[in-house]
């Protein structure tokens, strides 16, 4: 767990070594830490102004009528607001709340709490500021929604949407003229084609020429799967896994799996991995395999299925809260570098490694879109900024504050490069 501590609101419990908001009574089983700080603090966001408001003066140009003429520039040119208005710095996190964290379909108003920690993430991380955007319950078309709040925002990262819908709301939304990602899929990938480019220096191998076993076929899978694969991908610096096979809970995707016709998505898999036809359990597509990639659930992975793998395996297990195997497990077992989605286990493999930098270059380049070039700047970017990788170092730590400039400059260049960047000498 990431903890933002000020001095105001932390104090350090010596017996346990827990940082414990102030307030809290110790003795209490019952009280959560968590619940008492987001109880104190009313969450975790305020709206501050930029801009003195002292005397009648400052309210004549901050308001009415100062502001109209600012209106009218707008009206005549309207990618004047990056100039003008707060849209260059500002992104909108979005979510429906149906697949936040692992606790599901849970609804906008519950998710509002992730939404904000987000928020704090992109402000803390890269200075942008975010807004969380939580829909409950919407009675007309998502989509819609979405195109008709963006023009305050300069991008709109797309969070914790249930698959398949995630896809076809992110793909309707590509011609609104700020980057929409969904960060569960693009973040999550680019952290894991940056994991595996460092892992595979750690074990000596050639990740083309890795067999690449993934768990979970749903947003972070899907994205997974067809960056490495390089499917879309017309790009120099593109990996190209040949020998991928993704698992779902009904065993290896294959294109001879009855049923796939009722998800688009899960048929583009068959058709894009498993190029030798494999079939049967996750368990059997371990054997042999030189890298796991899970993005599913929980405890699914045994020891036995490691040591199936190839020699010295890599072993992403991050299924959160709890991996799909424990590290030290998976290394006892063989693994040769081990990584999950946790902060307080080595080899974090988060996409909070990506969102912030891939955000503040696409804000600092005024772009359009997010392209796949820009996806795979960042990824290689990411891996650039630890230089010697070892088995307990493949990626920088969340907080280290060489990664956001490394990335947001690679995706400044890849979005020159790829034709959605805009001058923002305006």
């Amino acid at each position: 767990m990431i903890f933002f501590t000020d001095n105001h609101i932390l104090k350090e419990n010596k017996e346990n070594n827990r940082k414990i908001p102030v307030g809290i009574d110790l003795q209490d089983p019952i009280k959560d830490p968590a619940l008492a700080l987001h109880e104190r603090y009313r969450g975790k966001l305020e709206i501050r102004s930029k801009v003195p408001i002292k005397k009648r003066s400052d309210l004549s140009l901050v308001y009415t009528p100062g502001v109209a003429s600012v209106c009218r520039e707008i009206e005549r040119d309207p990618f004047l607001a990056y100039r003008y208005t707060m849209k260059s710095n500002t992104i909108a996190i979005v979510t429906d709340g149906s697949a936040v964290l692992g606790l599901g379909d849970i609804g906008g108003t519950a998710a509002i709490p992730v939404m904000e920690g987000k928020a704090l993430l992109f402000k803390r991380l890269a200075g942008i500021d975010a807004f969380p955007i939580c829909f409950e319950g919407y009675q007309t078309d998502f989509v819609d929604v979405v195109r008709n709040i963006a023009p305050v925002f300069g991008g709109i990262n797309l969070e914790d949407i249930a698959a398949p819908k995630c896809f076809l709301v992110e793909e309707a939304l590509q011609d609104i003229g700020i980057p929409v990602m969904h960060d569960d899929q693009h973040g999550t990938a680019i952290t894991v084609l940056a994991a595996l480019l460092n892992a595979a220096k750690v074990t000596g191998r050639t990740i083309e020429d890795m067999r690449v076993v993934i768990s979970g076929a749903g947003a972070a899978g899907y994205a997974i799967s067809r960056m490495l694969r390089g499917i879309g991908y017309e790009d120099e610096g593109a990996v190209r896994v040949n020998d991928l096979i993704v698992v779902d809970t009904k065993g290896i995707i294959s294109r001879h799996r009855n049923g796939l016709y009722d998800n688009k998505y899960k048929f583009i898999l068959a058709d894009e991995t498993n190029s030798t036809e494999r079939t049967g359990s996750l368990a059997d597509a371990f054997e042999g395999a030189d890298a796991f990639v899970g993005v599913s659930s929980g405890g699914i992975v045994t020891s036995e299925m490691v040591r199936s793998m190839a020699d010295s395996p890599i072993v992403f297990a991050m299924a959160n809260p709890v991996p799909e195997i424990m590290p030290d497990i998976a290394e006892k077992s063989g693994a040769a570098v081990a990584g999950t989605g946790r902060s307080d286990l080595p080899n974090q493999i988060n996409n909070a490694l990506a969102f912030p930098g891939v955000f503040r270059g696409a804000l600092d380049a005024c772009a359009t879109r997010i392209s796949d070039h820009m996806k795979i700047a960042a990824a290689y970017a990411l891996a650039g900024c630890i230089k010697k990788p070892h088995s307990k170092r493949i990626l920088p730590n969340v907080l280290d504050k060489r990664v956001v400039p490394a990335i947001s400059a690679a995706v400044v260049k890849a979005a020159d490069e790829s034709g959605c960047a805009r001058s923002c000498k305006i």
